[in-house]
């Protein structure tokens, strides 16, 4: 007593000399405590002295308004918080009335503008009027965790919450505390739903000393109620402070805390209650506090222009769509929320036309974002339970349906601007496009195997669909503009030149390895090369005048080898049967060989002619070089006897041919022009 006589005696003394001997005081005032030992300590009696120095100490702060003598005694109350806090339940009552006291304490003389406090500067939020409040909010978010949830702690801590939108509602300076009180809510909950959920607690040797409370070990109803305050607290409020504040930032922080905190107690319970398995009253839940959040948003979107009512509305539309995206995670499960969520994105994107509110573009990003991770943690969709059936299969819906929403969201978000949460839209839409392609060739192959080793047939068909998305993109991208479609279709080239090159030239060349090609004409050569060289031919076509001729060139180039790829595969298939990597080359089959190339090279000079095409003609001016290259190399040392002179007499005849032709046709002279006379 004496100790502390001294120390407040001392603060009494810096109303007259000053900032140092205050704090002095305080310091000394706070430490008396540890200076004094007892064999039986008496809290209670420590937290009336406390609750008498800290209201010294906020007058002198308050007198001489001194911020930092104020910050100073929130830190050492804050601080006195932490001594036995597990000492039982004894112990929760002395601990719940400093923290109270202190609250109510810096509500009276701190936080500005309300009761005896400072005077406030407007409707600006002031950081020591919040963080006071928070700080001792956050104390008694202390005691609850310690105590396990005891029921006076949680009493306690309801009535500081409820204290801080009280003075948040008066005194705007106050409005930080709203998000901190808003999180250690969720933190509260949260921890009990952890700490209480019986198959975190209960292995299968029963429970283990010391790892914690039992279930039952505290009172669901209370929570329950508790929850049911918070929410209905936090969302009411939130919603009536919208128009009362001159600074936009209050009632986006009010709007904010309204929509959080419910949803945030909805998650908690329902993983308490629920233990995240399926639960329809939860979903029912979910249903009524979206159309809570609703109607709030059709409220404020009638009203008049207020200063940040166009975020809270937003705010307010956003805690509608997550709460139907939460009702449909707690009554959906595996693919269907997938699903779920896709759609999601679909209907914000619809609503944002109807609702300009721009976070509602980002919120459609936001979900698309979110069932990408989705599928990155299971590409499945639904695990093993993906069936057997080519195409008609859940990878059909898990892919197609999120693909097919996509591609609407950003059709109905390129209608207001191009932005990023459209490129990411559209991102999701050519992604999810091209994994349903491959994911189902990948099933179809394997027949439903989606582990197994690619093959020839898989990486056929990739590289089939992977250049017609590409072309499609091209086309699409001329009509939309978009950066994305550019930059998508370029990556798409560029996967389908890594499955030729790395797939179809190497890995899986049925030249190389053994691998059954099928059939005389309808087989895996005609699918994995004739149909690439096509597709690739119209993608150069598809790009040319639109891209570099660098770029045109080089996929057409590709056309080029995997033509002759498949002429030589399919004349090696006719003379050695399905499996092409074995047996030896004949006569006849080298001599068919340049037979080939000479025709092939022959076609690409006519179409060349009769189109005027300058590519075809220089096509064919290579395959042409190419085939006079094989007959000096090849056939001069592996022909023998008529086979050696038919390839010579063929080579020369179309070698004249095509010169006739150039002379004839292409370089022909034109008649020089007839002068004009005079009459």
């Amino acid at each position: 007593m004496l100790l502390g006589l001294v120390a407040l005696g001392t603060l009494a003394a810096a109303l007259l000399h000053g900032p140092a001997l205050a704090g002095l005081g305080v310091v000394g005032a706070f430490i008396t405590p540890v200076l004094v030992s007892s064999q039986k300590p008496d809290y209670w009696a420590l937290y009336i002295y406390l609750a008498i120095v800290t209201a010294a100490s906020f007058g002198l702060a308050r007198i001489r308004l001194w911020r930092w003598l104020a910050v100073a005694t929130i830190a050492f109350a804050l601080l006195w918080t932490v001594p036995c806090l597990e000492c039982g339940p004894s112990m929760v009552a002395p601990h719940a009335f400093h923290v109270v006291a202190g609250f109510v304490l810096a509500a009276m003389l701190v936080v500005c503008g309300f009761m005896f406090g400072p005077a406030a500067d407007g409707d600006r939020i002031e950081p020591i009027s919040s963080g006071s409040l928070a700080a001792y909010l956050f104390g008694a978010m202390l005691i609850v965790l310690a105590s396990f949830h005891d029921n006076v702690a949680l009493i306690a801590f309801t009535i500081l919450v409820g204290g801080t939108l009280l003075v948040a509602w008066r005194a705007p300076s106050a409005g930080g505390a709203l998000g901190a009180a808003a999180a250690l809510v969720f933190i509260v909950f949260a921890e009990w739903a952890v700490r209480a959920n019986p198959d975190m607690l209960v292995l299968p040797g029963g429970p283990l000393p010391g790892m914690g409370p039992a279930a039952t070990d505290t009172s669901v109803t209370l929570h329950l109620v508790t929850a049911a305050i918070f929410a209905a607290g936090f969302g009411a409020a939130g919603f009536l402070a919208q128009g009362r504040y001159a600074n936009a930032i209050v009632p986006v922080v009010w709007s904010g805390a309204a929509t959080f905190t419910p949803i945030a107690l909805l998650v908690a319970l329902y993983a308490r209650i629920a233990h995240l398995d399926r639960s329809i009253p939860f979903a029912i839940l979910a249903v009524l506090l979206a159309a809570a959040f609703g109607a709030a948003t059709e409220a404020l979107s009638r009203r008049e222009g207020r200063p940040g009512l166009a975020i809270s509305t937003a705010l307010f539309a956003t805690g509608t769509l997550a709460a139907l995206a939460l009702a449909l995670t707690f009554a959906l499960e595996k693919g269907w929320l997938t699903i779920a969520l896709a759609l999601m994105s679909l209907g914000t994107a619809w609503i944002s036309m109807q609702r300009p509110i721009p976070f509602l573009r980002w919120l459609a990003a936001i979900f698309a974002g979110i069932v990408t991770a989705r599928i990155a943690y299971d590409p499945r969709i639904v695990g093993d339970a993906v069936g057997t059936t080519p195409i008609l299969n859940w990878l059909l819906w898990g892919y197609g349906i999120p693909a097919a929403s996509f591609w609407g969201a950003s059709i109905f978000l390129r209608r207001r601007r191009d932005d990023p949460p459209l490129r990411m839209v559209e991102a999701a839409a050519i992604l999810f496009t091209a994994l349903l392609a491959f994911m189902e060739i990948r099933h179809a192959v394997n027949h439903g195997d989606m582990t197994a080793p690619p093959s020839l047939a898989e990486f056929a068909l990739q590289n089939c669909i992977t250049l017609a998305m590409a072309i499609g993109l091209e086309r699409l991208r001329v009509r939309s503009g978009s950066i994305v479609h550019k930059i998508g279709a370029i990556v798409l080239t560029v996967i389908a030149g890594l499955i030729s090159v790395g797939g179809l030239l190497l890995l899986e060349n049925p030249l190389f390895w053994y691998i059954d090609v099928g059939g005389p004409v309808i087989n895996l050569v005609l699918l994995g090369y004739a149909v690439p060289a096509v597709l690739m031919l119209l993608l150069s076509y598809a790009v040319a005048g639109h891209r570099s001729a660098a770029y045109a060139n080089t996929i057409a180039a590709g056309a080029l080898i995997f033509a002759l790829g498949y002429l030589t595969l399919q004349i090696r298939r006719f003379y050695h049967g399905p499996i092409l990597s074995t047996g030896l080359t004949t006569d006849a089959e080298q001599y068919t060989y340049s037979i080939g190339y000479l025709t092939f090279g022959v076609v690409l000079l006519a179409v060349g002619i009769l189109v005027n095409s300058q590519r075809a003609r220089l096509a064919s001016a290579v395959v042409i070089a190419l085939t006079v290259v094989k007959a000096f190399v090849v056939d001069m040392s592996t022909l023998t006897g008529v086979y050696r002179a038919l390839s010579f007499i063929c080579l020369g005849l179309v070698l004249v041919a095509i010169g006739w032709l150039y002379q004839r046709i292409l370089f022909r002279r034109q008649p020089p022009p007839v002068a004009q006379t005079g009459a």
